[in-house]
């Protein structure tokens, strides 16, 4: 029996009943064995219908049209406390806008090495200015990648509580980055800072979730040090 065949046979008995593992997997044909551990993840009978539908192995139905129905999944609405309402009509009403514009820090040698230091990335082109005024196209040590994104909560003025830009939130969560692009080399003793545009903000479960394009610049130079998508969650 075919692997087509025999997902088709058991659709309605997988809808119904938790099936037997050992009897599915001493089913399949070897050459699929490999694809075992897939299957197991994917355990549930609905899971396994929609793999099948993903990967072309269920064909049309008897009318020759694709089965594509979809199981609705109803959600509870999320209802926010009013303080997260207000914030989010004045958000919403800021997309797109350059919501700030930082002050100028100087990356100097001496952070640059103690980046090095925490990180353990000695690289001559960070640590050696001898060797970097010899041999380095840039002339000047540079500023580590990461320790320019390491700033950024600091350029943006994100580290004083008593300021925070979002009043009412009982606590702001980190929670990750969308994308990362390092456009120049920072030099050492160069001046940066950053500006930062708002790109999205949705309800959340209690609370916020704001994404924000960071734009970090060089003083005297054309291209950014920097751009990234952070994306930070506001709970009250």
């Amino acid at each position: 029996m075919k692997v087509v065949d025999f997902l088709k046979k058991k659709k309605e008995t997988l809808a119904q009943h938790q099936f037997d593992f050992i009897d599915l997997k001493d089913r399949i044909p070897p050459v699929l064995l490999d694809h075992w551990a897939e299957f197991i993840n994917r355990a549930n009978s609905i899971q396994i219908i929609n793999w099948a539908r993903e990967h072309q192995l269920l064909s049309a139905d008897e009318n020759g049209q694709n089965n594509r129905q979809v199981k609705t999944v109803e959600t509870t609405p999320i209802v926010l406390p009013p303080q997260a309402q207000t914030l989010l009509a004045k958000l919403s009403a800021q997309l797109g806008e350059e919501i700030h514009v930082g002050e100028w820090f100087t990356v100097d040698q001496e952070r640059i090495n103690q980046f090095a230091n925490v990180t353990e990335d000695q690289q001559w082109i960070h640590t050696d200015p001898v060797r970097a005024q010899q041999e380095s196209p840039f002339k000047s040590t540079i500023a580590h990648g990461f320790l320019t994104l390491s700033l950024l909560p600091m350029l943006t003025d994100s580290i004083d509580a008593s300021q925070s830009p979002y009043p009412g939130v009982r606590m702001t969560v980190n929670y990750g980055l969308n994308e990362v692009r390092f456009l120049y080399p920072v030099k050492a003793g160069s001046r940066v800072r950053a500006s930062t545009k708002l790109r999205s903000v949705i309800p959340i479960k209690r609370g916020l979730e704001v994404v924000k394009e960071i734009r970090v610049q060089i003083e005297g130079t054309r291209r950014p040090a920097c751009i990234a998508q952070t994306v930070i969650r506001l709970y009250f």
